[in-house]
Order: structure tokens, then C-alpha cells, then sequence
């Protein structure tokens, strides 16, 4: 299903963060950013992983990678919080979920009305016993 600007809002803010590998650790680090060693194993390209969730301290970081000249990669993965799925969930957007979910409720909430205005009128329900009756035989 296409995604709406909520959803594609509700993603950027609570569910996606930015990962930047780098080599060697950069003079300046914004704050807001998670520094991580990476285990040296043979193959891995990079030494550090750095975290950041908004865009303003991605921004700030890259300018300092390519401020000193560094070699670096982004990536940007979704975020390992219980809330993910409920805010972002795999190929479908919340905010179709809850126009559906208003439309729904607002006929189930129309239907009992017309039924709960319906039983209280005496001669209908006199009918509808009737009917019943007949259709027992």
C-alpha cells in the first residue's frame, strides 16, 4: 500500500536511524550521536559504527567526515524498539489502518443506534416475533 505523509513522518521520526561507518574516529562528534567500536574481523571495511536518530546530527557528522577528508558509508535501518511494528508496520501505512478503523466504528456505532431505536418500537418487535413464529412453523 502507498505510503502517506504521516506514515513516511511517523517512519523518519520513530522508527528510522542513520548508521555511519567510518574508519577512524573523527575530531569533532556531534552530540546525540552513539559511538560504537566495531570487532575487528577479517573482511569488516570499517572500525566504527556511529548512531544518530535525527537528521540534524547526521547532517553535522558527515560535515565533519568530510571536513577531515575521511572515508565513510552510510546506511539507514529501522530502529529494534517494541514500538516499530505498531508505528511502521512491513507493507502497510497506519494511517489508512485508522481511517478504516473510524469508519468502521462509526457504522457499527450507526447500527446499533438503528437497532437499539429500532427495538424500542413496540410494533416492530411485535412483527419481528411474528415473523419468527411463522418461520418456526
Amino acid at each position: 500500500m502507498q505510503l502517506t505523509r504521516l506514515d513516511r513522518w511517523l517512519r523518519e521520526k520513530f522508527v528510522h536511524e542513520t548508521h555511519v561507518y567510518t574508519l577512524r574516529l573523527p575530531e569533532e562528534i556531534p552530540a546525540g550521536v552513539l559511538v560504537e567500536e566495531l570487532p575487528n574481523i577479517p573482511g569488516r571495511k570499517f572500525k566504527h559504527r556511529f548512531i544518530a536518530r535525527k537528521a540534524a546530527t547526521v547532517e553535522a557528522l558527515i560535515a565533519a567526515l568530510k571536513e577531515n577528508n575521511q572515508m565513510f558509508t552510510t546506511r539507514i535501518v529501522d530502529r529494534q524498539a517494541w514500538y516499530v511494528p505498531i508505528v511502521a508496520p512491513k507493507d502497510k501505512s497506519v494511517t489508512w489502518w485508522l481511517i478504516w478503523l473510524v469508519v468502521t466504528a462509526g457504522a457499527g456505532l450507526c447500527f446499533s443506534r438503528l437497532g437499539r431505536m429500532l427495538w424500542a418500537n413496540d410494533e416492530f418487535r411485535q412483527n419481528l416475533f411474528e415473523a419468527f413464529d411463522i418461520l418456526k412453523g
